[in-house]
């Protein structure tokens, strides 16, 4: 990265401010920080997050923030999230974009207290419901939560039918409001019911019995069966005996990192599932709490300086995502490489990779990595 003198008074100047505050203050990864644009570079943007010290934009993150960083000023007030604590040149990497999207996820919970009513296009139709985008985020709007004048009235309940009757509302405006929002697993689901004060728009017996007894029968850790009804890219519509249908989204199904549901389940099939959850009028399944977490029993082969090999399985903004073993992989940051492109030319997605463990939280599922040996 170029140097610009004057761009390094201002800095250093910032970090002598707050060297006396440090000690008591703790940096944490994913933390939402703000603070005022000390400097804009062509390809950086220098922050001065006090009490921690000066962070930094650049990269990939500074790529994806063209079009916000256009608008701002030296002395302007940003907020960003902590996408690396201390890089290899000591500054904080933040990021504008994670940051948005932290903000967003607040204000989706903010939604669900208040019961705002939101008025959103529909994008996309699938036979489990509508896709629809809110603030950057794809949401979900289960058939199951459309009010009666929306709902498809299909006596036989078949699926096709259903689903022809769901296009039709294709780039239609509904009114809706959030019925929950998961920002870890990036689940947004929305709901008409709520919005208009209706109750449940079945309208055959068999899905007036679903909504009466989707939540009340069953109990977080109870082991069911049932049949797939719909696979999605985000997840897997399950059947219960009791013709109550529940939720296995995509994050659930295996510890292991699936990138489409639909190479592993088929509609009709039987499989079975653990209740993680009831809220909100859902039954939330997972198929993968029926086999042991590998990363609690990973605590006891995997410590922090091990050296270890693993298969390169994913390249992402933040580096390259190495699998250790089925359901744990590890991250092996883009800073150790300088560019997306070194990291490319050092690995190759689908060979072994040599590394060393520099961080290892069975409790949090994460795993860092790197090629340097790290001292244990």
């Amino acid at each position: 990265m170029k140097k610009n003198l004057f761009v390094d008074e201002k800095i250093e100047s910032a970090a002598m401010e707050n060297v006396l505050l440090q000690d008591t203050a703790v940096l944490k990864l994913d933390d939402l920080i703000e603070g005022k644009v000390l400097a804009i570079e062509k390809s950086a943007v220098y922050v001065d997050v006090a009490p921690f010290g000066t962070g930094i934009i650049y990269g990939v993150e500074f790529l994806q923030a063209r079009d916000v960083i256009k608008k701002i000023n030296v002395g302007d007030s940003v907020k960003a999230k902590v996408v690396e604590v201390e890089n290899k040149n000591g500054y904080i990497e933040i990021s504008l974009k994670e940051a948005k999207q932290a903000i967003v996820w607040s204000e989706a919970e903010d939604a669900i207290r208040e019961k705002t009513l939101i008025s959103l296009t529909v994008k996309e139709a699938n036979k489990g419901g509508l896709v629809i985008d809110w603030q950057g985020i794809q949401g979900f709007l289960p058939a199951s939560q459309l009010n009666a004048e929306n709902y498809p009235k299909i006596d036989d309940g078949d699926k096709d039918k259903i689903l022809k009757e769901l296009k039709n509302l294709i780039g239609k405006n509904l009114s809706v409001t959030i019925l929950s929002a998961n920002s870890k697993e990036g689940k947004l689901i929305f709901t008409q019911k709520e919005a208009s004060g209706e109750a449940s728009p079945y309208t055959n017996s068999e899905y007036k019995k679903s909504a009466n007894t989707s939540t009340k029968k069953y109990e977080v850790g109870e082991t069911i069966e049932g049949t797939i009804t719909g696979v999605v890219e985000f997840g897997v519509f399950m059947k219960l005996d009791d013709g109550a249908e529940g939720l296995i989204h995509i994050s659930e199904i295996s510890w292991s990192l699936i990138e489409n549901p639909k190479s592993i389940y088929k509609i009709g099939e039987r499989i079975k599932a653990k209740v993680i959850d009831t809220k909100e009028g859902k039954v939330s399944l997972s198929v993968k709490a029926l086999t042991p977490n590998p990363w609690i029993e990973g605590a006891n082969r995997y410590k922090k300086g091990d050296k270890i090999s693993g298969v390169v399985i994913r390249f992402n903004k933040y580096g390259a995502l190495v699998s250790v073993e089925e359901g744990v992989a590890g991250l092996m940051h883009i800073s150790e490489f300088g560019s997306e492109e070194n990291m490319k030319k050092a690995l190759s997605l689908g060979k072994i990779c040599h590394c060393f463990i520099s961080a290892f939280d069975p409790k949090e599922e994460r795993m860092t990595l790197s090629l340097k040996e790290i001292a244990k």
